[in-house]
């Protein structure tokens, strides 16, 4: 009866939590009429993508604009002759849409005049559909092409079509580049306040707008008074990499579009948001950050609404039920010997299985979420699976603790083999964010058990043991393995914490070297200082340290041959 009571108790309070989590909240006013006015549009599908030259079908691409046309007023594309990419100025005037046709440009001559070709043919043979055309996009930021051989294209398409036409990029690259705004017939900037080199939160992106779009406005208007500016990217990532105040979610998504659009109606503002659906193929280059900003997932499914208050996780119920029914799966494989366990103990063994049990569906929805290939998700299954084996050993070695029973040396040698894993896999990718972790995510979600798990074993050796001592937190002793590698476990211990010391140094370094950054702050004590708190006060980073700081603990409390703890040196 005891145990039942608790087994409910811990239910309920596992169910409240999910809730209270994940209330629908408030994000700002709704978007007038539930319709934007011009949306960034790539068609490409799970599977589908431009690097690897696989292009959706014709009905696809027709699907896509259906939903489109109930979306927005207008839509902007970004290639014209790739693919299937022809066939959408047709496809977007039987669904009622206009354009701002792109073409895409890069390092290559030949398929610079392909694209040419293409965007000057199909915007004389679409006058009433492409309104605008964009010629190269961020082609200066990403140094594919000096700005004379730009300004070549820009003159060759004005030529040849009578839309206006522009070019697209980062707004600091028309400031260093001021030739460029004689030449184009607006001026198109891309401001993205989660990119800046300076970034903000959420609540300051629209201040941070305003202020960009007028700086922009004035420089122009010392070269050629009057000329327009569209915002042509300006958009916030609902998914990955946490940079200095900047956090993606799906909430701070909505806040920031519903926000962009207040500003831009407010002050009259040309804008484009990008985009609309979620472009897998994008987290070869740019991790899980730049595959999730869209209106609309990979599979064409909302990711959160334009009128209305928002979820960040809508889903949330579905892994309350899976984490429940797996909690309920170790009560009954367990109910015989938790009956010996006191009222305090039982309690806690109870709590810490659902707390295990919660972590599991979080994480296989989360990482399963962000696996965009095949490899991703292979990664995605082994990791899981690894976790799910250690949650259960876990669960046995705290059991075996809180009964005061005599550890299983074999289920002993696998916890310690996997903590090892863990903690290697967790070196690797430290490393990986801190010498190029600009587009790499914090893999907190993949280390959930073995640091949980680890903190969770150090508070029930806390309570079963009497007197405590250090040498109850050491590795070997945690896990109830009989085999001791001090010195290894040390170099894999000090190995965490100097990954983490130098992934602090190489997050401030590189916000210190950025070059709005600089201009910003020439001042190098200040700049160091401002890149320094982006970091530590950077909260997805601050939890990985955390989390390598516990799986640090065990690792460098050595002992000797007897078993007596040493000192952490």
């Amino acid at each position: 009866m005891k145990i039942a009571s608790f087994a409910v108790l811990v239910v309920l309070l596992n169910g409240l939590l999910g809730w209270s989590f994940n209330l629908p909240q408030d994000v700002g006013p709704d978007v007038p009429s539930g319709k934007l006015g011009s949306l960034s549009f790539a068609p490409f599908r799970e599977g589908q993508g431009p690097i690897d030259e696989k292009f959706p079908s014709p009905e696809q691409i027709d699907a896509d604009l259906r939903l489109m046309g109930e979306t927005t007023h207008s839509i902007r594309t970004y290639a014209s002759a790739e693919g299937s990419m022809p066939l959408i100025p047709d496809l977007a005037q039987k669904h009622g849409l206009k354009m701002i046709q792109g073409a895409w440009l890069g390092a290559l001559k030949a398929d610079n005049k392909v694209e040419v070709a293409e965007v000057i043919r199909s915007a004389n043979a679409h006058p009433d559909v492409v309104k605008r055309v964009i010629v190269g996009n961020e082609v200066l930021l990403r140094g594919d092409l000096q700005s004379g051989q730009l300004i070549e294209y820009i003159r060759e398409v004005k030529r040849s079509v009578k839309q206006p036409v522009s070019y697209a990029d980062v707004w600091s690259m028309y400031m260093k580049y001021p030739e460029l705004i004689k030449e184009v017939d607006f001026i198109t900037i891309h401001i993205l306040p989660y990119w800046e080199d300076e970034p903000i939160t959420v609540d300051q992106a629209p201040a941070h707008i305003e202020r960009i779009f007028k700086q922009v406005q004035q420089e122009a208007d010392t070269i050629a008074p009057g000329k327009p500016i569209l915002i042509g990217e300006s958009g916030w990532p609902g998914e990955g990499r946490q940079r200095g105040w900047s956090v993606p979610s799906v909430v701070n998504e909505a806040k920031f579009i519903r926000a962009l659009i207040e500003v831009a109606n407010k002050n009259g503002f040309d804008y484009n948001i990008v985009e609309a659906f979620n472009q897998s193929w994008k987290s070869e280059l740019e991790g899980v950050v730049g595959a999730n900003w869209g209106l609309f997932s990979v599979d064409r499914k909302e990711v959160f609404p334009l009128t209305g208050k928002v979820y960040e996780n809508p889903n949330w119920l579905n892994g309350a039920i899976a984490s429940t029914i797996l909690f309920l799966v170790i009560v009954a494989c367990c109910w015989k010997p938790l009956q010996a366990l006191s009222t305090l103990r039982l309690a806690f063994f109870l709590a810490f299985s659902q707390l295990l049990s919660f972590l599991l569906p979080n994480m296989v929805e989360n990482l399963w979420y962000t696996s965009y290939s095949d490899w991703q998700r292979f990664q995605t299954l082994l990791i899981v699976g690894l976790n799910a084996i250690l949650a259960g050993l876990i669960l046995q070695r705290s059991y075996s603790l809180l009964a005061n029973k005599t550890a299983n040396p074999k289920f002993g040698a696998w916890i310690y083999t996997l903590y090892m894993v863990f903690a290697g896999y967790a070196i690797y990718k430290t490393f990986g964010l801190a010498i190029n972790g600009r587009y790499i995510s914090f893999p907190t979600v993949a280390a959930y058990i073995p640091v949980v798990g680890t903190f969770g074993l150090m508070l029930i050796s806390y309570i079963t043991e009497r007197p405590w001592s250090l040498k109850s937190v050491e590795i070997n002793k945690l896990a109830g393995h009989l085999k001791i590698k001090a010195d290894q476990d040390k170099i894999m211990g000090y190995g965490l914490l100097i990954v983490g010391l130098i992934l602090i140094i190489w997050e401030t370094k590189a916000f210190m070297v950025s070059r709005d950054l600089i201009l910003a702050y020439p001042n190098i004590a200040k700049r160091i200082g401002i890149s320094f708190a982006f970091s530590v006060t950077n909260c997805q980073l601050v939890v990985w340290l955390m989390c390598l700081t516990i799986l640090a603990l065990p690792l460098l409390v050595s002992v000797d041959k007897t078993g007596n703890p040493k000192k952490i040196s």
